[in-house]
Formats: C-alpha cells, structure tokens, sequence
C-alpha cells in the first residue's frame, strides 16, 4: 500500500492489516472512498478490505452484472468475483448510479488480493455510502468481533 495513505494498523490472532485511516468501511467487509482523481465529493471508489481478500483467495475474474450509469442501492448484488478458493457475489456499499468497474481488474485481477486499498479498487459508484458504513475504529470492533467469532467456532464453542 503506498505510504502516502495514512493508516491504521490492526492485528488479532493470525490476521494483521493496515487500514487507511480515512477510508469508510461496511460490516461485510468494502471499504469507501472519495475517488482521488475526480473533483466530485459524491464519486466513491469500492474495493474489498484485506481480510475479505484473505476470506476469498486468490481472484481471477470479476464481471459486473450492472453498467455505467445504473442505479445501485446498497444491498444489491452487481456482480461476482470468482477465485480458486469460492464464488462470491459482489455487493453494491453506495446508493446512487454505478460508474464502472476498474479497468485494471480485466488484465488481472489478482490486484484485488496484492493491493486491495489502492490499484485493487473494485468498482466506483456516485451517491451516498450504506447507513451501516463506519469509520475505521468502527470496522476494527467489527473486525475484532468476526474473528473472535470464527475463533470460538473453530474451537466449537459458542461466539
């Protein structure tokens, strides 16, 4: 990740990450935010948070069942991601209008796991973020509590 990102670190148990500071992020694991090459504070740019990239595997496809100017609500599947590992389908975190995939995953989509805060993005979307998008120290808590979780499970006890 560039070190012109102001970040976070987190670690718990196996899973360490930074996380950039002033990015938004949603309880499902996408992060938000301000596309950095438009003037528009209403442009977002989306992408999956490291520990979703570590959840998934490596990535080779991801299509868009949406198009550039589409209207999305947060919630709604826009498309898929397919790796070695699963499928997963490809949640929208803005409501508003679709504005396109990111180039750069049709010639290879493994940036979304080796880079998934910066050239990783997966798709940008004009609105507003989700309700439920919190800032950093909010996606630590849930952080936090997903692994606890997934921990207690492996153990087979109740979370």
């Amino acid at each position: 990740m560039s070190e012109a990102i102001p970040t976070i670190k987190f670690k718990h148990a196996r899973f360490s990450t930074r996380l950039p500071a002033d990015y938004l992020y949603s309880p499902s694991h996408y992060w938000m935010a301000r596309d950095p090459e438009s003037d528009d504070p209403d442009l977002w740019r989306v992408g999956f948070t490291k520990f979703a990239t570590r959840m998934l595997g490596e990535l080779v496809e991801c299509t868009f069942d949406v198009e550039d100017g589409d209207e999305i609500t947060s919630g709604g599947a826009i498309g898929y991601v397919e790796g070695f590992k699963a499928m997963s389908d490809l949640f929208n975190t803005v409501d508003g209008h679709f504005r396109g995939g990111n180039p750069a995953l049709l010639a290879d989509a493994c940036i979304i796991r080796n880079d998934p805060y910066t050239v990783g993005w997966l798709y940008r979307a004009r609105g507003t973020p989700e309700p439920a998008a919190t800032d950093v120290h909010g996606y630590i808590a849930t952080l936090e509590a997903t692994i606890a979780k997934m921990m207690a499970a492996e153990k087979g006890e109740d979370a």
